[in-house]
């Protein structure tokens, strides 16, 4: 569909940190007065992901005749300013591993290159393309709140509430949206008490009528942590495995091979929200794994699913009032199973893939033109939304005292 309504010596260091991109195309340059930082990398399972999609979002923005500046933060918190030229196209995993060694600048503390960065008159427009814990699930939002900067995408409440699978799924089931039945597991009770633990697994499965579960981490992305325990002597391992990510896991009933459909969501206000789909991804694999998301030719993709219009009508419709529901902002990708006749909502996703095997992008494009608009269309969002904030500074007298 084309859209649907109903929706970035001290001043030298500081210099550094910009880390800039000016085109000089006559196209460009109705933009170059609008800056963007775009922050990629992060203390996550997801890093290597989040730094090709920063890359690519870097690329596109700097192509619209954006300033840009590129921010890597490493495994250790650490802000580095990356040079334009630091990667070709689509960086390779761990070529960031060594900033210094691809002309990067740094570290810098998270408190050091934020203070720097709000002290700037215009601020730049911060875009996280941080993936997963710290960069999806609140934190860095707080931050940057904190800090009074304007920034892309879902706020602090969103931002948690969508990267804990645990809480949507409590939130939106109880809302009467369709979830596959599903538990959670916290790694305190694992720990005290293996048996009783895969006991109510058991009876779950005995109820459902399948043996087999998906075991995942409940505050992760990117299927990192995932398995599928195919029989019951294969749980006690997945949850491990589960437990090396997190200290909450989510146990889902298996679906055989159900069709997995995408909507992205796009806007900042709920009664003028634009979905797009919904897409469809085709895993060459059991499940739609790491592997099968970022290995080039393992899996396909379209950004509109072959399937009956009412269906597509009711995916927009739920993925809508999930976005309402979490209270999202800029941009989200909503996913669905759909198995059997019957349509599950999966997940939300506030900062999903930019990759170029991202779905995320295709399908907003549908009605934005391009990846490059898409990316700009998010920046335009988080500018209006900065702007519109009432901020009032109190005063004593503005106590209850």
């Amino acid at each position: 569909m084309t859209g649907e309504q109903t929706e970035q010596t001290e001043q030298t260091e500081q210099a550094d940190l910009v880390g800039r991109t000016r085109p000089g195309s006559e196209a460009a340059r109705s933009n170059e007065t609008r800056h963007a930082a775009v922050l990629l990398g992060g203390p996550s399972a997801e890093h290597d992901v989040s730094v090709v999609s920063g890359w690519a979002i870097a690329d596109a923005l700097a192509g619209a005749g954006l300033t840009v500046e590129r921010v890597y933060i490493d495994l250790l918190d650490g802000w580095w300013s990356m040079p334009a030229d630091a990667a070709k196209g689509r960086p390779k995993p761990g070529v960031f591993d060594d900033p210094a060694a691809v002309g990067g600048t740094g570290p810098r503390t998270p408190a050091a290159a934020l203070q720097e960065l709000a002290a700037r008159s215009p601020q730049p427009i911060l875009f996280p393309a941080l993936h997963g814990p710290f960069g999806e699930d609140g934190t860095i939002q707080a931050l940057f709140e904190a800090y009074q900067l304007p920034y892309a995408g879902a706020g602090v409440a969103a931002s948690a509430v969508g990267m804990d699978k645990a809480l949507f799924k409590r939130l939106v089931g109880g809302m009467g949206m369709p979830v596959v039945e599903w538990e959670e597991v916290t790694a305190a009770r694992w720990s005290q008490d293996r048996a009783g633990v895969l006991d109510e697994i058991e009876a779950s499965c005995r109820r459902v009528g399948e043996v087999r579960v998906m075991v995942k981490p409940a505050r992760l992305g990117s299927s990192v942590g995932l398995t599928i325990a195919h029989t019951p002597g294969e749980r006690g391992a997945a949850l491990d495995e589960a437990f090396r990510y997190d200290t909450l896991a989510v146990v889902e009933r298996y679906l055989e091979h159900p069709r997995e459909l995408e909507v992205a969501v796009v806007g900042n206000d709920p009664d003028a929200l634009e979905a797009f789909g919904p897409g469809e991804i085709m895993p060459g694999r059991e499940f739609y794994d790491y592997v099968a998301k970022y290995s080039d030719g393992v899996s396909e993709f379209t950004a509109s699913a072959d399937i009956p219009e009412a269906l597509g009508r009711q995916v927009r419709e739920i993925a809508l009032d999930a976005y309402r529901a979490v209270g999202c902002e800029g941009f989200a990708r909503l996913d669905f199973l759909y198995s059997g006749g019957k349509l599950y909502l999966s997940e939300i996703n506030t900062i999903p893939g930019f990759t170029p095997l991202s779905l995320f992008p295709l399908m907003a494009a549908t009605g934005h033109g391009s990846f490059g608009s898409v990316c700009l269309k998010i920046v335009d969002l988080a500018e209006q939304r900065h702007t519109g904030r009432v901020r009032r500074r109190l005063t004593p007298a503005d106590l209850p005292r």
